[in-house]
């Protein structure tokens, strides 16, 4: 079996609020859901989710290639962009035509992807996270209540601006799901807008009224010696590594010991989820992929892997077009028999649909502020306009 092409399509997810952290949000919630569909000689074809970037830069080194051999295929997709580096967002591309190969070979196999993975048991263990910012406190307790009736029992806010009101939203999230029968573990994500004493009082302050599970991106996502800081003044376990493109990008923060909860995003593919999980256990250290809605490949690899935590679930929904073989219950996620990674998609549909919605607006999430670490005092509103 040779590669022998591929196709990007892109739709969208509606999230039916607006969605976004402390950087901004995008409100109404609609937001595009980039797809590669890798074709095969043999009309056997893998899906990735994740992103479109540099796909026509990175493509020439799997074309022709034999799918299944995909971790050797990793390599090479990172080898054919060292002069300029795969970090960034080339990185998302190589993760999406990573996930689209690691389909195509649980496909050959006629496996589910958990299953040729390794993984003994379907189910995987999440939080919720409703991307909440911009909810008002009926609006997050009314999410997070319908998250508890899932049997979720651990959640995680976006806050870091208002100490006061993060506090009460806090007691809101745990509130609301204290119907489960056991008390809620809850996290507070600062989308690295902070500097080191900047994070040093404000969850000082927090864990002076309740406990907090882990803080996460309390700093920028490469200050490894900020992170073992943070980490030796402060209770709550320090999270971060979503947003590094790279598995050497992790051994300053190993080194350090400034990372307690590993991370990485769900578009960056499953081999280098697979890596960064064995690096983290090997250093005795928890793994936790955020945003499978991005990506839900990525619950796969938290099946197989032995020190996978708990999975960030952002939404119940799928893309438009999109339908996933998988469950939300008993506060995770049940992955299917499907052979592949269990992502369907409608072409027909996505094609004719004309909606559109964009993450990347000028004040949505993924510009940072330009203020951020820059403030003496706490400032009213969620977010920078």
């Amino acid at each position: 079996m040779k590669i022998t092409g591929y196709r990007c399509l892109r739709t969208f997810h509606d999230w039916g609020r607006p969605v976004g952290d402390v950087n901004g949000f995008t409100d109404p919630g609609i937001s595009a859901v980039p797809i590669v569909v890798l074709e095969t000689d043999e009309g056997i074809e893998g899906i990735g989710m994740g992103s479109h970037q540099d796909i026509d830069r990175i493509f020439p080194a799997i074309e022709g290639e034999d799918p299944r051999a995909v971790s050797a295929l990793y390599d090479r997709m990172l080898a054919r962009v060292f002069k300029a580096g795969h970090s960034g967002a080339t990185f998302g591309g190589i993760g999406t035509l990573d996930a689209a190969m690691w389909d195509l070979k649980a496909k050959i196999a006629g496996e589910s992807l958990w299953r040729l993975l390794g993984a003994r048991d379907r189910y995987v263990s999440g939080y919720a996270s409703g991307l909440d910012i911009a909810l008002d406190d009926d609006q997050l307790a009314t999410w997070y209540r319908a998250m508890g009736e899932r049997g979720f029992t651990s959640a995680k806010l976006k806050g870091g601006r208002d100490l006061d009101s993060d506090i009460r939203r806090l007691e809101i999230v745990a509130d609301a799901l204290s119907g489960t029968g056991v008390t809620p573990a809850v996290m507070l994500d600062a989308n690295e807008s902070w500097n080191l004493k900047q994070a040093v009082r404000y969850v000082t302050a927090i864990e002076r009224q309740r406990d907090l599970t882990w803080i996460e991106e309390p700093l920028r996502r490469w200050d490894a010696a900020g992170h073992a800081r943070l980490g030796a003044s402060i209770r709550a376990a320090v999270a971060t590594g979503e947003n590094l493109t790279g598995l050497e990008q992790f051994t300053p923060l190993f080194d350090r010991g400034a990372v307690d909860i590993v991370q990485v995003g769900c578009v960056w593919g499953v081999t280098h989820s697979l890596r960064v999980a064995y690096a983290a256990h090997s250093r005795d250290l928890p793994f936790s992929p955020v945003g499978l809605t991005a990506n839900p490949a990525v619950a796969h690899v938290a099946a197989a892997v032995p020190n996978h935590l708990s999975s960030e679930v952002q939404d119940l929904g799928s893309p438009f077009g999109i339908s996933i073989d998988q469950e939300f219950i008993d506060g995770g996620v049940v992955l299917g028999d499907s052979p592949g990674n269990g992502i369907a998609i409608d072409e027909d549909a996505i094609v004719a649909s004309q909606r559109a919605g964009k993450w990347n607006v000028p004040a949505g999430p993924h510009v940072r502020s330009h203020r951020a670490g820059l403030r003496l005092v706490a400032e009213a509103g969620t977010v920078d306009r």
